[in-house]
């Protein structure tokens, strides 16, 4: 039988080292025992992994992180993502007490993942986009409609997980990596897509609607 715990992988690691240490501490101290054991839940918190249920809608894209609405726009994307012409781009930030996993946001296959070293500004500035640490994860759906969605590190987050490779064929809401402590998801969608989303609306990975689309305005796939 295959159990899945309500944690992701990372979280139950850490979570355990840091019980060891909160046993060790209550053996010197009570007090710092119950430091220990409260930082031991506030991690498990921190890295839970619910399961999700996917809309049964057809030609939908879903958010791929827990979090808010920072913005929702039509920009040219940044150099660096070879995507030419206007976009839609709605950006998603995850405060501490969000669930960190991310979701596939439609069903296809991965093209490409593409991985930028940078700085940890506060991902609600607009320069986190173009100078943070950042995976983009570009896709197209069995149609060709492309998509791309790029995972942030913040100010706090310093590590973004990847569970997905090149040529990879993902369902809609699949699990595809999480970022550890406070971070961003800008996501990419071609500029016919219709927008479900507003600033400031909240979203849930794998259940939110952020487009509606129509499949005969599917272009050709990003290559």
């Amino acid at each position: 039988m295959n159990l899945k715990l309500p944690f992701d992988r990372d979280g139950v690691k850490i979570a355990g080292v840091v019980a060891f240490v909160a046993i060790c501490l209550g053996c010197i101290s009570t007090n710092l025992g119950w430091l220990g054991f409260l930082l031991t839940i506030g991690c498990l918190l921190f890295f839970r992994d619910p399961e999700r249920v996917q809309p049964k809608k057809e030609n939908i894209i879903i958010s791929p992180a827990d979090g808010i609405v920072l913005k929702s726009i039509t920009c040219t994307p940044p150099e660096e993502l070879q995507l030419t012409g206007s976009w839609k781009k709605i950006s998603i930030f995850m405060s501490l007490t969000n669930v960190h996993v991310n979701r596939a946001p439609v069903a296809g296959v991965v093209d490409k993942l593409f991985y930028v070293p940078g700085k940890f500004f506060n991902v609600t500035l607009d320069k986190a986009s173009e100078f943070n640490e950042r995976l983009a994860t570009f896709m197209h759906t069995d149609k060709g409609m492309p998509i791309v969605f790029v995972q942030i590190a913040g100010l706090i987050a310093r590590r973004i997980r990847s569970d997905i490779k090149e040529g990879d064929t993902l369902e809609a809401g699949q699990r595809v990596g999480i970022i550890r402590f406070g971070s961003r998801v800008d996501v990419y969608m071609p500029d016919y897509v219709d927008v479900a989303v507003e600033e400031g609306q909240i979203t849930v990975a794998g259940e939110t609607i952020l487009a509606n689309y129509k499949p005969k305005a599917e272009g050709k796939k990003h290559e």
